[in-house]
């Protein structure tokens, strides 16, 4: 057998298989500790990162909507203007909502999470609204609230919006 070491970083794919033989044979002395204990906090950080992503995601399309809905003249525009904002999030809803039942505990995190995601959304909206508006009416960071106006319990509530 490959020294396992070598093995996790010339084939990870391997080296996870060799792992997992390795557990259900009860060779626990075999097992590459050093990088199973790596592995298994890069598995947290990848499931906080994607949460983070959802929720960025979220209340971007959150901000615009609500930008678009109350300060631009809603008379300019019809509902199916919005379309693509609710399909969007929809689908930052529904993937939230997924990642969290299947990491329950990540919502002890979560004011964290929505306070650190808050700045990329916000920037995000600002940047993709001043593509489309003059540059007389262009969004500043005072544009929208300094933090997160709203709660988790609001953000995947398929029925609020702002």
């Amino acid at each position: 057998m490959e020294n396992i070491n070598n093995l996790y970083d010339t084939d990870y794919h391997q080296w996870v298989e060799q792992q997992k033989q390795l557990l259900q044979s009860g060779q626990l002395d075999r097992l590459d500790i050093k990088n199973l204990l790596e592995e298994l906090g890069e598995v947290g950080k990848q499931n906080q990162h994607a949460l983070e992503s959802h929720l960025i995601n979220l209340i971007l399309h959150l901000l615009k909507h609500q930008y678009q809905t109350q300060v631009i003249n809603p008379q300019r525009y019809e509902p199916q203007e919005f379309r693509s904002w609710y399909d969007s999030i929809d689908t930052a809803r529904r993937e939230t909502r997924r990642l969290m039942k299947k990491n329950p505990s990540l919502k002890s995190r979560m004011a964290e999470v929505i306070t650190d995601s808050y700045p990329d959304a916000k920037a995000g909206a600002i940047n993709q609204m001043n593509k489309y508006l003059p540059k007389d009416q262009q969004l500043t960071d005072q544009s929208f609230p300094a933090e997160c106006p709203w709660s988790y319990d609001q953000l995947i509530d398929d029925d609020w919006f702002p």
